[in-house]
């Protein structure tokens, strides 16, 4: 008989009815109520009065009775705590039953039942139940110590259940393995931390990948996240779990297989990229990717996403797979418009022509989207594979007389973007572009053509007369072409001067004079005052040499990329952000790829970064060109929330190269980064005298240029001189040194924010001195600084103190002191490095730069005589260095009040032999300086 006779209407009385029959002698009678009251239930009526009767009916034997029972329990608990407080006694018997399907069933409801009184009496069965002989009640009661924690976290580690749990993973079921890895893991999700709660090691990874291959796919799932966790020790060990885990690849589960393809993509990573494993696992990545694209459509778009990571990290894998990204005719809009994404991606020299024709049979389209973005990428194959640049240009003329507006439109936008790539090639075609003046109306269309106009200025006989027809409703244009329209207007007239001077002034008038918009306004003031005051300088500004447009500029920021690769299969690669940008409070530590050269075998997420380049330079990090190693990933934590305090905990950074102990320099990396110089066994010399006439001077680096008459305290470049150099008199001004301010941020590669700084010592305080000058086309607020862990621990001693929005082409200067705290030391590579994130309304920006290591010198460093001697004689003899530093034309006297200044302190000063100076960082390392 149907259990559908259970939700029919029923006639009046009906609780009543049920109450009786709840309490009917007749079992059969009993367990017909139990299931209308499970009906009424499900279908949203309130039963709830019914609980007494229900709970009465829980002392039986009858197993599909008590689950029904179990059933209502759980859906009433919190709404009745204190009846539900009568089932415990059950529950605790049930727990001992001799059924494991009892025992299991009565664990599983316990931890369903969220309720505070309820879970203090759950611990003694849970710990029973965690030892239990049987497998199943095993792994169910796994599961529960995930959902208790839930509800009451400090109650699960107070217990020991994590413990427990722990010690499951040497289970030989392998279902209880899967489970217990399922509950570690959903508890590490859901602590604040986000930490893992156990370490891999070899023997636990092997019991892991025996139980890979028994457990369930949802079981498979989770040991493989937690595989990806794990760091291997070597290259060797990196293969052997990978030959485990291909089996699973070709499993029917997307989100197993997906799994799979993290783990190998991790350890990739740490294998030789020229062997030839790497290329049997990249033959076996190809078919199961290109299979979960025959999937429904959702599964296609979330396979597509997480192959869009993996093309731009590993093109390789899927380069002879063109095809399978073809578009149907009958995909979704967003399956088609992902398939594109990364046809563009994997466009080349080999398969372009196959994928133009395509593209342009997209063109010809209904949906207007898709159109749109199909030309687009007929200009983005022109930019990246130049060699089809011809062929590209050629099939958007195609596409431009077909007439259709808006593809005409989208043909002129990346046409536009095609001569900033080929310059001087393509201008054949622009009387095709201009013959479709009149149909353009959108904006970027629009100032599209002009500034095409405006750059060919000089080929267009005519180009006075198109402009003229755009400045004629100069008013009502949009802000974007009316820029453009100035700007190209300029061009012109300093291109042909002579009958171009009244359309000048007239849009120079309208953009000044009559408009409102302040960027637009600005950049007519300044064009006004460059051919007003000097025509030759306006041209050199405007006419100047453009660099060429990047390949790729959609592609995903390398750091980000590689954070990402560690989520594949999860939400985090189908938005392509961290959790940390979707999940509030997510405070995780950022994951990233192991390096090749890893040695640890711990479970942690975050592996330790590759020591800094060598060379000194500040970078503006992250940027495509630069290599991942060199990136400060942990600072991608920044909070983006509108406070400007700083809560991150960076990331611990990798140890220093391993060095010989008998050649350890106490300056970390030797004077020659303290100098900005390479050279390793140079000898600086105080020359008080000048050099003989015609004689080079010599720096740090190899000889310095002369420079003609030089004022006596500048006779040697700083640049060549280093810290050194600076304090014994390049550069004058009372008090201790501060070098002048380099630009730490570069406004072209950092949205318009340009930072300029240096590090000063004031009143025995550390001041971190800041230009920040905005040069963008907007404003600029909620600006926020954070510095990682270094070696003398500096910190911000308060927040950034911007009050003030900084609007465009304004400049502000900023002091940050700087406090020294135990807990934010870590040694560094080089010593004195500063890796910092400046945060604002726009964006995130990331840096380093060197702490000069004179900041540090303590004014109470004078040494006594014999003191210093000892101090001397400790330090290796292949660590000490000297150095020239030429052209200083002061007195011994003068030399000694100077570096005095700086805390600089001499204890010899006569001629021979040499001077031997202590430069005292708070504890005692000493050079030696050798005085001519």
């Amino acid at each position: 008989m149907s259990d559908s006779k259970y939700f029919t209407t029923t006639k009046k009385g009906e609780i009543y009815e049920l109450k009786a029959d709840l309490n009917s002698d007749k079992k059969e009678k009993k367990k017909e109520a139990v299931k209308k009251v499970i009906a009424s239930m499900t279908i949203g009526k309130d039963v709830s009065s019914l609980f007494p009767d229900v709970v009465n009916c829980m002392q039986t034997d009858n197993l599909e009775l008590k689950k029904l029972v179990y059933l209502y329990l759980m859906n009433y608990a919190k709404s009745q705590p204190d009846m539900a407080i009568m089932a415990v006694n059950t529950f605790v018997k049930d727990c001992d039953d001799t059924n494991p399907l009892i025992r299991a069933l009565a664990v599983r409801t316990m931890g369903c039942i969220r309720v505070d009184k309820i879970t203090e009496y759950l611990c003694e069965p849970l710990r029973k139940c965690l030892k239990d002989e049987d497998p199943y009640v095993q792994k169910t009661a796994a599961v529960c110590v995930a959902k208790l924690f839930d509800i009451n976290p400090q109650l699960v580690e107070d217990q020991g259940f994590i413990d427990q749990l722990k010690d499951l993973l040497t289970a030989s079921n392998p279902m209880v393995v899967a489970n217990a890895v399922a509950a570690l893991s959903e508890i590490s999700e859901a602590s604040p931390t986000g930490s893992a709660l156990f370490d891999l090691n070899s023997q636990t990874i092997n019991k892991l990948l025996t139980a890979l291959n028994e457990c369930t796919e949802w079981g498979q799932i989770f040991i493989l996240d937690s595989l990806a966790n794990f760091t291997p020790k070597d290259e060797k060990e990196a293969q052997s779990i990978c030959e485990r885990v291909t089996p699973r690849l070709a499993h029917a589960n997307a989100a197993v297989v997906l799994s799979a393809v993290k783990v190998l993509m991790k350890f990739m990573e740490m294998m030789d990229p020229s062997g030839d494993y790497i290329d049997t696992l990249v033959k076996k990545l190809s078919p199961p990717l290109v299979t979960l694209l025959s999937a429904e459509p959702e599964v296609q778009y979330v396979a597509l996403r997480n192959i869009n990571l993996i093309v731009q990290k590993r093109a390789d894998i899927l380069k002879h797979e063109m095809k399978v990204f073809f578009v149907k005719y009958n995909d979704p809009i967003y399956v088609k418009l992902e398939k594109l994404d990364i046809m563009i991606r994997l466009a080349s020299q080999g398969n372009i022509a196959q994928v133009l024709a395509e593209l342009k049979e997209y063109a010809t389209e209904v949906d207007v989207d898709f159109v749109r973005k199909s030309v687009r990428a007929i200009g983005r194959c022109a930019i990246k594979v130049e060699q089809s640049a011809e062929r590209c240009v050629s099939t958007l003329l195609d596409l431009i007389q077909t007439k259709v507006n808006y593809v005409v439109q989208e043909a002129i936008v990346v046409i536009k973007d095609i001569f900033r790539k080929y310059p001087n090639k393509y201008e054949s075609i622009i009387a095709t572009l201009c013959e479709n003046l009149d149909t353009l109306d959108e904006p970027e269309a629009r100032a599209s053509m002009i500034w095409i106009i405006g750059e060919y200025a000089e080929r267009i006989d005519n180009a006075d007369e198109l402009l003229e027809s755009f400045v004629e409703g100069f008013q009502d244009e949009n802000s974007q072409v009316q820029l453009q329209l100035l700007t190209a207007v300029v061009k012109l007239f300093l291109k042909r001067p002579q009958n171009t001077q009244e359309l000048v002034q007239s849009v120079l008038t309208l953009s000044t004079q009559n408009s409102d918009n302040p960027d637009l306004r600005d950049r007519g003031y300044i064009y006004w005052r460059l051919l007003s005051t000097d025509p030759a300088a306006a041209k050199n500004v405007v006419l100047a040499e453009k660099p060429l447009i990047s390949e790729e500029t959609d592609l995903i920021e390398p750091t980000l990329l590689d954070e990402l690769i560690c989520y594949i299969g999860s939400l985090a690669s189908v938005y392509h952000k961290p959790p940390s940008a979707f999940v509030e409070g997510r405070t995780s530590t950022r994951r990233a790829l192991p390096q090749r050269s890893a040695g640890s075998g711990s479970a942690s997420p975050e592996p330790e970064p590759a020591s800094p380049q060598n060379q000194p330079e500040t970078t503006v990090i992250p940027t495509n060109q630069a290599p991942v190693n060199d990136l400060l990933g942990d600072l991608l934590n920044l909070d983006l929330g509108p406070s400007n305090q700083q809560f991150m905990s960076p990331v611990p950074q990798a140890p220093p190269q391993q060095q010989d102990s008998s050649s350890f320099d106490l300056l970390g990396g030797g004077l020659d980064s303290l100098l900005e110089t390479q050279q390793s066994s140079t000898v600086m010399m105080l020359d008080t005298q000048p050099p003989a006439p015609g004689a080079p001077a010599t720096g740090l680096g190899g000889p310095v240029p002369q420079q003609s008459a030089p004022p006596p305290a500048a006779s040697a470049p700083a640049g060549n001189l280093g810290v050194l150099g600076d304090l014994f008199g390049v550069g004058s001004g009372a008090g201790q040194y501060v070098a002048p301010k380099e630009v730490w941020l570069e406004a072209p590669k950092c949205k318009g924010l340009e930072l300029k700084g240096t590090f000063a010592k004031r009143n025995n305080n550390y001041y971190m001195d800041m230009t920040f000058t905005n040069k963008a086309m907007q404003q600029m607020s909620g600006f926020a600084i954070q510095l990682n862990k270094n070696s003398f621990g500096l910190m911000p001693a308060h927040a950034l103190n911007i009050t003030s929005p900084l609007n465009a082409n304004q400049q502000i200067d900023v002091p940050l002191q700087l406090v020294i705290s135990a807990a934010h030391m870590q040694r560094m590579d080089p010593l004195m490095n500063l890796q910092v994130a400046i945060k604002n309304s726009i964006d995130v920006f990331y840096f380093s730069c060197l702490v000069p290591m004179y900041l540090f010198y303590a004014s109470e460093g004078n040494m006594d005589k014999r003191y210093f001697l000892q101090s001397w004689k400790d330090i290796p003899g292949q660590n000490e260095m000297a150095f020239v530093i030429n052209n200083i034309n002061m007195t011994t006297d003068e030399i000694q009040e100077k570096l005095a200044k700086s805390n600089v302190f001499t204890w010899n000063t006569t001629p021979e032999p040499p001077i031997q100076c202590c430069c005292p960082v708070n504890s005692h390392e000493c050079g030696r300086l050798q005085q001519h």
